[in-house]
């Protein structure tokens, strides 16, 4: 069955226009998911509106979104009026500029969807715009209203199709030296670095996200199949806990030979010699 589409208009380039529509990337629907019971019954619960100020539940339908303008003071707000809020990123998303995809930060990257033609009329159009963009190793700049909200987005080609990556505002994100300067400067030895870098190419391999398991899923399949056959919850295997580093020379010498001797190459072993600038600096504890 082909996922429903998460949003259905126009990718507009200049005067070309086609139809297309967006896929959902990621898909939630094989996660362990729990119900909330009622412990005595068994039975399933649900959730209703109570009123703050008399307590009653609300009948179908007396629910209503409201907009507080002043404390406790709300303007009333029915759905079919904010259906009826139409701007052109609504249903028709511009590419107003162009740039090269590694130059957006990383940190304003948000949510992917697939793009892909919505009928055979826009196929043509779709393919010049996706080859012109992979021709010219460009991103394409937009925006579109999504759940409610306008959002900026890029688009760059992805095979035969698109893909379209929700951006984060400006003002929502926290930039890296509000987090990171109270980090206090440090001068590394070469020695250590050069052994932190011979780990690395022990460590090299290819990007390969079939391997990725959810170990804590399994964990708790294993817990549901243990209930269901009346056994009790598997005893929980507690990990070891990481010790302090209190030689990180000794520390990245030892870490070097675990990986296998030398993996990274004999004609690039780094020297063992032990770094004389930093006599005090193993004292230091690392997490």
């Amino acid at each position: 069955m082909a996922p429903r589409p998460a949003w259905k208009g126009y990718l507009k380039l200049s005067l070309v226009t086609c139809a297309i529509e967006l896929t959902n990337v990621v898909t939630h629907a094989e996660k362990v998911s729990f119900r909330i019971l009622n412990r005595k019954t068994g039975n399933t619960v649900k959730r209703i509106y109570v009123d703050a100020g008399t307590g009653k539940p609300l009948e179908e339908g007396d629910e209503i979104k409201g907009y507080e303008v002043s404390d406790g003071d709300f303007v009333h707000i029915e759905e079919d009026e904010i259906e009826a809020v139409q701007i052109e990123s609504s249903h028709t998303m511009s590419l107003d500029g162009f740039v090269e995809k590694s130059s957006i930060e990383q940190i304003y990257l948000d949510t992917p969807y697939y793009v892909s033609p919505a009928d055979k009329v826009s196929e043509e159009a779709f393919a010049v715009i996706r080859d012109a963009m992979a021709a010219r190793k460009m991103a394409g700049l937009a925006r579109i209203v999504l759940y409610q909200r306008e959002r900026p987005v890029v688009i760059e080609p992805l095979g035969k199709g698109m893909v379209l990556t929700t951006l984060r505002y400006d003002d929502t994100v926290r930039r890296p030296a509000t987090v990171f300067e109270d980090i206090a400067a440090a001068k590394t030895d070469k020695d250590m670095i050069d052994l932190a870098q011979h780990i690395i190419d022990g460590k090299k391999t290819k990007f390969d996200p079939s391997k990725f398991d959810d170990r804590y899923e399994d964990a708790l399949l294993e817990l549901i199949r243990a209930k269901k056959a009346g056994k009790k919850a598997p005893k929980a295997k507690a990990p070891p806990k990481p010790s302090n580093v209190v030689n990180l020379f000794d520390a990245l010498k030892k870490s070097l030979n675990a990986e296998g001797r030398g993996k990274a190459g004999k004609s690039s072993k780094p020297s063992a010699r032990r770094p004389k600038a930093k006599a005090s600096a193993p004292k230091r504890k690392s997490a």
